[in-house]
């Protein structure tokens, strides 16, 4: 995991970044607002620990600009000052955390490892294909951002699809997975029924194929005409 530290004092910076590398993170450092945003417009972060008080700038109009240019990096702020409503002005701006100096360096690291895990747990939560996005914790479905209505048979096998892409799932194992009474629906067309409403509802974008005489299958190759003897 790529950690950036933006911090103008280069001996914190130094000390921060001597305490994250014997953690085993990967760590970059900008001793300046500029550099600062030069490094987060190259590369991508785990997280950024940004001090408040830049010599060049400021580190809250910095995280401001972050968020306004859709930058979700978990941000930790530093700072100085212990003034309530300087957290919250921080927090406002879109800080994950807020962390005032002087600090322990084990606090510093638990925030840290608090985050990445709190970024780590979003992202697993979270599959996307193409433009369709799905939040396993909300429920919920995007394509390009407009939330899709779906039935909970049409989710639950979307999802599996975007947990398996380009692999081959038989009517079997789509059956299996969205329900437990087997015996009536084997021998039913019940999941050719939910994977035509839910192209439907894909909005005409093909990226679930039917693979003849199999099953179905995540891609955006049209796999109609393949013949397939044996799948994953």
């Amino acid at each position: 995991m790529k950690i950036l530290i933006i911090e103008d004092d280069k001996v914190n910076a130094k000390l921060i970044e001597n305490m994250l590398i014997a953690q085993h993170y990967n760590v970059q450092t900008a001793h300046s607002y500029y550099d600062g945003v030069e490094l987060l417009n190259g590369f991508n972060f785990a997280l950024v620990i940004l001090d408040w008080k830049l010599g060049d700038g400021d580190g809250v109009e910095l995280l401001d600009n972050m968020r306004k240019n859709e930058n979700s990096t978990p941000v930790l702020m530093l700072s100085a000052n212990n003034d309530t409503m300087d957290k919250v002005k921080a927090l406002d701006k879109g800080a994950d955390d807020y962390l005032s100096k002087p600090y322990s360096n084990i606090e510093l690291i638990a925030r840290v490892r608090a985050l990445l895990r709190r970024e780590s747990k979003q992202k697993t939560n979270q599959l996307t294909y193409e433009n369709v996005t799905i939040n396993i914790t909300s429920h919920s479905v995007k394509i390009d951002n407009i939330e899709l209505k779906l039935t909970t048979a049409e989710f639950d096998l979307l999802t599996l699809f975007m947990q398996n892409p380009n692999i081959v799932l038989t009517r079997y194992q789509l059956t299996e997975h969205v329900s437990k009474d087997y015996g009536s629906f084997k021998q039913s067309n019940i999941i050719d029924v939910h994977i035509k409403n839910l192209r439907k509802k894909l909005k005409g974008l093909n990226i679930i194929q039917t693979v003849r005489g199999i099953g179905y299958m995540l891609s955006k190759e049209n796999w109609a005409n393949y013949n397939i003897y044996c799948c994953l």
